[in-house]
C-alpha cells in the first residue's frame, strides 16, 4: 500500500483535482480515506441519479469518500452550511474549494479497479481484480 496526502487551495475544483491527481500519480486502485476543508460552491447529485443541487454559500466538507482509478472515479461528499444543515450525495464538477481541502488517499497495490458498463444499472460500475 502507498499513501498520498495533498492540499487543494481556493478555486480548485474538487472532482477535477481528484481525477487529475489519480492520473498524474498512476493510481490504479485508490480509496479516499479522508477529505476535509471548505467550499464556496458545491454541485451534488442526489440518489435519483438525475437531479443535482447547486449550493453557493460557505460550506464545510464533512466527508469525502470514494474509489479512484485510471478508468474513473466514484466519489461522494457531505457538506454542512452555516446553520449546520448537511447535504450529501454524488460529487459533481463545480465543487470549488474556499480556503483549503486536505485529502488523504490510500493506494491498494494488490488490486486493480476497472469500470465497465453494467447494463442492469446503466452506469460504469466498479470491477475489482486481484493482482
Amino acid at each position: 500500500m502507498k499513501e498520498h496526502a495533498f492540499r487543494l487551495v481556493k478555486g480548485d475544483d474538487l472532482k477535477k483535482s481528484l481525477e487529475k491527481y489519480t492520473i498524474d500519480n498512476n493510481i490504479r486502485s485508490g480509496v479516499i480515506i479522508s477529505g476535509v476543508g471548505c467550499l464556496y460552491e458545491a454541485v451534488i447529485r442526489d440518489a435519483s441519479g438525475v437531479s443535482c443541487v447547486t449550493l453557493k454559500q460557505k460550506l464545510e466538507i464533512v466527508s469525502v469518500t470514494g474509489t479512484l482509478s485510471l478508468d474513473g472515479c466514484h466519489i461522494h461528499i457531505a457538506v454542512s452550511d452555516e446553520q449546520l444543515k448537511t447535504y450529501g450525495g454524488h460529487l459533481k464538477y463545480g465543487c470549488l474549494v474556499n480556503t483549503t481541502a486536505e485529502i488523504v488517499i490510500l493506494e491498494l497495490d494488490s488490486y486493480t479497479f476497472d469500470r465497465k458498463m453494467d447494463e442492469e444499472t446503466g452506469y460504469k460500475e466498479l470491477f475489482i481484480s486481484k493482482k
